[in-house]
């Protein structure tokens, strides 16, 4: 299975960045043939080919959901509150970039949020948001373990 891992987030806005941090200590670890790891940040559109060729994608991005700062959530994406407008801090609501990319297959999108301590000017993670960032690779590792475990083999 194609998995593809999109870190998304601004990192000019403090804990917003936490996606694009999650991606690059990723790509930096070990994790099994047919997953690949993108640093998005804000340009979902330069993204689209990746998209369209998975099969599964974890998205990675604060999520104020009312935890903690540093609280990690996962959920489905269907679960996930979208905005009516078209354009998010992120330039492009995620749903419709999901939909112009135009994946036939109609991946399994999974979100991992990290509840933001504060979005402010700043390129620094608030402590909370950065000591859950090893949480959240962890987590991610076992998810994509667990699938190469669980997948066919060929």
């Amino acid at each position: 299975m194609k998995t593809l891992i999109l870190g998304i987030g601004n990192l000019l806005l403090g804990d917003e960045g936490v996606g694009v941090h999650v991606a690059h200590a990723l790509a930096a670890s070990q994790l099994p043939e047919g997953i690949s790891v993108v640093e998005a940040g804000t340009a979902f559109l330069d993204v689209l080919p990746e998209i369209e060729k998975a099969e599964r994608i974890f998205l990675i991005d604060a999520m104020e959901a009312g935890g903690p700062p540093g609280s990690v959530y996962r959920l489905p994406f269907d679960q996930c509150h979208h905005p009516d407008t078209l354009a998010s801090l992120h330039g492009f609501d995620m749903s419709r970039v999901l939909y112009m990319a135009g994946n036939e297959r109609n991946p399994e999108v999974v979100v991992f949020g990290i509840e933001p301590s504060r979005i402010e000017w700043g390129v620094e993670l608030s402590e909370p948001v950065r000591l859950a960032l090893p949480e959240v690779v962890r987590r991610i590792q076992e998810e994509t373990t667990a699938q190469l475990l669980a997948s066919p083999r060929s």
